[in-house]
């Protein structure tokens, strides 16, 4: 295939070239004849059109993802009664005896979650309501009987408990979550998506054979791997990078250390206002996580640490830096002032979600006051040497690189003010950082292809980005030219 009469974002506006892809990788980059194209099967026009290299999402847990479109969203409530009304009045769709909601975020609300609360609502049919940061879930008594947490006082679960419940959720009938994986993959192609990076907490390589077999062929696919499933990898020998399929690859292992801001428990050096003594929560000791981390360097897989408040990310650096290994960060929301330069000292990537700047600023202005200028700083990162990685949490963000990269060098959303924008960075970086390869001769032919040059939009501009085309190892997976 030949994409003809194309510009390449990062390149000279006024140059236009021709690209032939063969084999899945590009094979020359020439100079375009003026002299009219003869467009056929092999050669397409793009007319002047924008090419750059296939997006990632570095942050993706892919089944709770697909399933969000199956859940009543509650993204815009704003209380814990609000909640219980659009419960009590909406028609609800559930399967199995259960409904399911998503999308919530209590941290700023007026009035307290509670199973009693829920029971007003629904009482007869199990409800279970998953919080927009997935680290914490509310139920109403017969989901809690369902799940085996009937004595639970609240029936508002954090942590390890809402985890178990989550992948609970997650069981569904495969040739029902394939369908509602591939819908969203398409949705993602459309973006401009190539490959994500799966932190889904459950053992996903069996179910990502399975689709790749099935014929799933629209992005690539680095699964992860978690702690209660590491002896399981170390004995089928997977390691970090390597290909189990054309586009399946073995991702990072996977420790989570702490939980999150708007469920209060991201662990802190200082404490959460009004919460006494409540600094979060560490949901591994430091020795533990240096054996975690040890055991699986050793064996072949980088360690992927998730650590959003400031004293979990001193401890998994130090836990890094015991070690001797290198490896990523997820999130690095909050960073105190001493451990940025640490990232570049010790080879560590921060892998970061700009979005959730956008989601949390309000949060982190009332929980995290006078420190905020320390949250998902990118500029910082940046400046002190740090390699970053961007991706969404979907479905905790949508699995959206533009929006990604458009959070990350406006900070702003919805017309609001920029929030700290001294931690903007420029758009080349935000493009770096969502992307695994160039356009270049050699190079694997995962392409996009706009009509707008990314690097004269705006930020509204990049959110609203048309994609006309995604080729995706020398393919089409979405083609709108």
């Amino acid at each position: 295939m030949k994409l003809s009469n194309a510009r390449i974002v990062g390149d000279d506006a006024s140059r236009r070239v021709d690209v032939t892809v063969d084999g899945g990788r590009i094979t020359a980059i020439e100079p375009h004849d003026a002299a009219p194209t003869q467009v056929s099967d092999d050669v397409v026009d793009l007319d002047g059109r924008w090419i750059m290299p296939g997006l990632w999402d570095q942050h993706v847990h892919s089944s709770m993802w697909a399933q969000q479109s199956q859940r009543l969203d509650l993204s815009h409530t704003t209380s814990a009664t609000e909640v219980a009304v659009t419960i009590a009045t909406s028609v609800l769709p559930h399967s199995d005896g259960l409904i399911v909601g998503q999308g919530f975020r209590d941290a700023l609300w007026p009035d307290q979650p509670t199973r009693s609360l829920l029971d007003s609502a629904v009482s007869d049919i199990a409800v279970v309501l998953v919080s927009g940061d997935l680290h914490s879930c509310w139920l109403n008594s017969l989901a809690l009987e369902r799940f085996g947490f009937y004595e639970h006082p609240t029936g508002f679960l954090r942590e390890e408990e809402a985890f178990a419940v989550g992948s609970e959720l997650s069981r569904v009938e495969p040739e029902i979550l394939d369908v509602w994986i591939r819908d969203s993959a398409q949705d993602a192609a459309s973006r401009g998506v190539v490959g994500i990076v799966d932190l889904e907490m459950t053992w996903e390589f069996d179910n990502w054979r399975r689709r790749m077999l099935e014929g799933f062929d629209l992005f690539r696919v680095r699964v992860g791997v978690y702690p209660r499933f590491l002896e399981r990898a170390i004995a089928e020998g997977l390691t970090t990078g390597q290909q189990l399929a054309p586009l399946l690859e073995v991702g990072p292992f996977k420790v989570i250390t702490d939980g999150s801001l708007n469920t209060r428990t991201a662990y802190c050096m200082e404490p959460y206002p009004g919460d006494g003594e409540n600094r979060g929560m560490l949901n591994i000791p430091p020795d533990e996580l240096i054996d975690w981390i040890r055991t699986a360097s050793d064996a072949g897989l980088s360690p992927a640490v998730h650590a959003i408040g400031d004293d979990a990310n001193r401890l998994a650096l130090d836990a890094f830096e015991a070690v001797g290994c290198r490896g990523r960060i997820e999130h690095a929301q909050l960073l105190a002032e001493e451990d940025f330069p640490r990232f570049a000292a010790l080879g560590i990537a921060a892998s970061v979600q700009p979005e959730h700047a956008m989601d949390d600023r309000d949060v982190a202005d009332a929980y995290w006051a006078g420190r905020t200028n320390r949250t998902i700083a990118l500029r910082r990162l940046l400046d002190a040497g740090a390699k970053l990685l961007m991706g969404s949490d979907a479905p905790v963000a949508p699995l959206d690189p533009w929006a990604t990269i458009a959070a990350a060098v406006s900070r702003s959303r919805d017309g609001r003010e920029p929030w700290h924008p001294e931690q903007c960075i420029t758009i080349e970086e935000a493009l770096h950082a969502s992307t695994q390869s160039t356009i270049a001769v050699g190079e694997v032919a995962d392409i996009v292809v706009t009509r707008k040059n990314p690097l004269d939009c705006s930020g509204e501009e990049l959110r609203s980005m048309r994609v006309d085309a995604t080729i995706l190892d020398g393919r089409f997976t979405h083609n709108e030219l």
